[in-house]
């Protein structure tokens, strides 16, 4: 039987620490999808089509990786996948409370859907999409801590942002 892992999540913005998961879940597991979510609860910067060709670009093309959205129940989108796993990043000890809960609710609905939590490279510990728009709207650079799409992508919400004169 070929594992397959699912990464759920907004990805508003993929970073480069999004990018990590990816290559360590790749050592472990033969395939992986990265699932974008359609939250109606969350106003993304990003249109669901700006995140997705952010990833394609990012990590595309490579061949056990597929990208796809969903708007359902992570739990329900793995099993119609036929899927066996959930992966999620696990930053801090502050991470591990909200994830630790969410498996446990997941293990509730489907107890043959696993949750496994991945750890980044420490040079990503820090780094959060929530972070990463602050910077970059507020006229930081973040190139280094995201793929080049979602720079250039982030570089002109900040200057639309600032020339309309709204504050951040």
């Amino acid at each position: 039987m070929q594992v397959t892992v699912v990464y759920p999540g907004t990805f508003d913005p993929f970073t480069n620490g999004h990018i990590d998961l990816v290559r360590r879940a790749l050592r472990i597991f033969p395939r992986l999808i990265v699932a974008v979510a359609r939250n109606p609860q969350k106003t993304p910067l990003f249109t669901l089509e700006e995140r997705l060709a952010v990833i394609h670009d990012a990590i595309g093309r490579l061949p056990e990786v597929e990208v796809d959205t969903f708007d359902a129940l992570t739990v329900d989108y793995v099993r119609r996948k036929g899927a066996q796993v959930i992966l999620r990043g696990i930053r801090a000890v502050s991470d591990f409370e909200s994830e630790f809960a969410m498996a446990l609710m997941n293990r509730k609905i489907s107890e043959d859907v696993e949750t496994v939590f991945l750890m980044p490279n420490q040079a990503f510990t820090y780094l959060s999409s929530r972070l990463v728009k602050e910077v970059a709207l507020l006229g930081g650079n973040v190139d280094d801590l995201v793929p080049p799409l979602a720079a250039k992508l982030l570089k002109e919400r900040a200057t639309q942002t600032h020339s309309q004169g709204r504050e951040v």
